[in-house]
């Protein structure tokens, strides 16, 4: 019997806290904040209030744009104590991006820090709303932005314009417990409670809307996957506006009672001190990320002892890198997690008992309470196993639906609630699945299917390489040609003759890439995904393949 949670984001909080209530709940070392899952829950109810006496009330949507700051977690469980939907802002965006989210979303307040890497974020919010200029305590009003009324700075030496955070929190002590009670009286777990804007690797960004019960549960599910208890302690390393962030690292620990210990902008020396210093048990990340980590200098003189799971997700995981975090990193019992944001965004998960083969060779089975099949991308009958096919699935964790999208919902919702998820898996006789690929990232060379995925995993075991993305590019003869676009180990050089060369008699020869280029890093959404059709287009562009065929 699958159990499933029936609290919303901030009842499980509340339940917690009473649970486990002297347990480390939220950890930021470096800013000396060590909040007990009580404390926690106190400064939540209190920011909840905060909010009220600010006018913002139940069903109302509020944006967030920062980094993995302490408010960001504060606010995902204070928005959702009253009912409010918390709208996650892709931290690298920039102007226009956030003017369309702004808008999509009819969000009324936006919480954001300075700045993030080379964008400054107190800027470009001037570029989409000019009339910051007069605005006085964070009050402001635009006709192109006919929702947003205010606008709350997170930090210190808060800009001309802008409410502080911390008044929220004093304006909370205003409000007496028995208001914050009499909302949450009223809230179901069927309710909208987050909207995230797919990370636009295609089109325009699209809202996905998720509830309680499939942020709740999702989380809870994947908690359990990976046996996490009251002792474990997760450092957090991806982007809290993510699912990777909000859910399988932050409601797969508060569901458990987990330790939270997130680093706020992704650096591997910091992610290895972290672990050494408060003795994490789990960590999470890109493969990117993993492979970073591994490679810094300094790795060997940390002491990752502590570490016995986590998760490996957000894009394909290599093999090789897969088996070198579980050597080298004493991430025995690591996880990979296979989803998409429509999804909460779990759909299938590998278990810590799980053989290592099937935990480095698959994306586990379906997650307790989720249906999986495989379909035929023609006819959409479902198929046997062993069978290359479009990957669906059904249950408690799939999404509401896209923000006033529903012809776009009704494209990957079918009429009997499967959701179609656009990647290509096999699923073999006991239900462990291989996604093998996007449907749209498949290669036509000479009418051949050509699986990037196939041909990357080989790649990954030269000795030489230490990341590869395969792609296809425009060809007049064929329609299109392989290409690859490889990282190479530090202080190591190669050929593109001595890739093909340790390509030939392995892999098929229409597998072989034409074209290789040697990159330092690939262009990449702020959540870890690499944009292979950006390196399609800057391929085009140096290649001058625009004459080729369909440069689209």
């Amino acid at each position: 019997m699958v159990q499933h949670l029936n609290f919303t984001i901030g009842g499980l909080l509340d339940h917690i806290a009473v649970t486990y209530p002297e347990n480390d709940g939220l950890v930021y070392p470096e800013r000396n904040i060590r909040y007990s899952y009580r404390q926690f829950n106190d400064v939540c109810r209190q920011v909840a209030k905060g909010l009220l006496k600010l006018g913002i009330k139940k069903g109302d949507h509020v944006a967030i744009w920062a980094d993995n700051v302490p408010e960001w977690v504060i606010l995902q469980f204070a928005t959702a104590k009253i009912g409010v939907v918390l709208v996650t802002v892709n931290t690298a965006y920039k102007s226009a991006e956030l003017e369309y989210l702004l808008q999509q979303s009819d969000s009324n307040t936006l919480f954001m820090i300075r700045s993030w890497k080379d964008t400054d974020y107190v800027a470009t919010l001037h570029e989409v709303v000019p009339e910051l200029d007069a605005a006085q305590d964070g009050v402001v009003s635009t006709p192109k932005l006919p929702f947003l009324k205010r606008v709350v700075f997170i930090g210190k030496e808060t800009p001309a314009g802008f409410l502080n955070f911390e008044r929220i929190v004093e304006l909370g002590k205003d409000v007496p417990d028995s208001e914050l009670a009499a909302v949450e009286a009223t809230l179901d777990v069927h309710d909208v409670i987050n909207m995230q804007y797919t990370s636009g690797t295609t089109g325009f960004p699209k809202g996905v809307m998720l509830t309680h019960y499939n942020l709740v549960n999702n989380g809870f599910q994947i908690g359990e996957c990976m046996k996490f208890t009251d002792k474990d302690r997760l450092c957090i390393t991806v982007p809290f506006f993510h699912c990777f962030g909000s859910v399988l690292a932050v409601m797969a620990s508060v569901t458990h009672g987990t330790t939270m210990v997130p680093v706020e902008l992704f650096d591997p020396l910091k992610v290895l001190r972290t672990v050494q210093a408060e003795r994490c048990t789990a960590l999470h990340g890109v493969p990117t990320m993993f492979i970073a980590e591994l490679e810094h200098p300094e790795f060997s003189t940390f002491d990752l002892s502590s570490l016995r799971t986590g998760i490996m997700a957000g894009s394909v995981c290599p093999i090789e890198v897969m088996k070198r975090v579980v050597k080298d990193m004493n991430l025995t019992e690591i996880t990979s997690v296979y989803g998409q944001t429509e999804s909460s965004p779990g759909i299938t998960q590998s278990r810590t008992d799980d053989p290592v083969e099937l935990r480095v060779a698959t994306v586990g089975r379906a997650l307790p309470g989720a249906e999986v099949k495989i379909v035929d991308i023609e006819t959409g009958a479902a198929l046997p196993p062993g069978k290359q096919g479009e990957l669906c699935a059904r249950g408690y964790m799939v999404m509401k639906g896209y923000y006033k999208m529903p012809e776009e919902t009704a494209k990957v919702i079918d009429s009997d609630g499967w959701l179609h998820t656009g990647d290509l898996a096999v699923m073999d006789e006991n239900g462990y699945c291989k996604i093998t690929g996007r449907i749209k990232q498949m290669i036509i060379r000479g009418g051949e299917n050509i699986y990037p995925k196939e041909i990357e995993e080989y790649l990954y075991t030269h000795p030489k390489i230490s990341d590869v993305q395969v792609y296809g590019v425009p060809d007049r003869k064929y329609g299109e040609q392989v290409m690859a676009a490889v990282i190479l180990k530090k202080g190591v050089e190669m050929t593109e003759d001595e890739i093909r060369d340790y390509c030939r008699g392995k892999i098929a020869n229409y597998k072989i890439p034409k074209y290789v280029k040697f990159v330092e890093g690939y262009p990449m959404t702020a959540s870890g995904k690499i944009q292979k059709f950006k390196l399609r287009e800057m391929a085009i562009k140096e290649l001058g393949l625009e004459e080729s065929g369909d440069a689209a």
